[in-house]
């Protein structure tokens, strides 16, 4: 598994992430709604354009050579030196060990090329892989906001976690 930078070729994997209704109050904030290819491709200029600025750092989960997922940085505050993280993989991906090491790669990255000194994220409380696959990269559980989204039919609990630079599992 590595992180590469994402190429024309990478489209359709991401494009398929970004449009699976199944997932979509995992990866957003925004109400579910269906996306398009014409959508997703503007919404990939942008994102572009702000990797250029250096607002976000987007990545390509690889592995043997085929694009299972993203990974970025983003939301990035300079003078105190941290940024959010997020990760999604395609479903035939998840459950094998890819978002860990995919995680522990981005948090190295942060720390060891960004000079950051916090890398935080949220997830759905009832996302426990994920959950799992974060506390197994070094994060920890800093708060639970209660009944905070609205995920397939119900509220759930957001869990914000977080890892510091002092606390990174020195195997990353």
């Amino acid at each position: 598994m590595s992180l590469r930078a994402r190429t024309d070729d990478d489209l359709d994997v991401l494009y398929e992430i970004a449009a699976d209704l199944d997932t979509w109050e995992e990866r957003n904030p925004q109400a579910p709604r269906p996306l398009t290819r014409d959508q997703f491709t503007a919404r990939f200029v942008r994102a572009a354009g702000s990797d250029a600025l250096g607002d976000r750092v987007s990545f390509v989960v690889d592995v043997d050579g085929a694009a299972v997922g993203a990974a970025s940085l983003f939301d990035f505050d300079f003078f105190a030196g941290h940024a959010e993280a997020g990760i999604s993989l395609v479903r035939s991906a998840r459950g094998r060990g890819i978002g860990t090491a995919a995680i522990t790669q981005l948090v190295k990255f942060g720390f060891m090329r960004r000079n950051l000194r916090r890398i935080h994220l949220q997830a759905i409380a009832s996302n426990l892989a994920a959950i799992r696959a974060y506390q197994r990269a070094g994060f920890l559980i800093e708060a639970r906001q209660r009944q905070h989204a609205w995920v397939r039919g119900t509220y759930e609990d957001i869990v914000r976690m977080g890892i510091l630079r002092s606390e990174q599992i020195s195997s990353a």
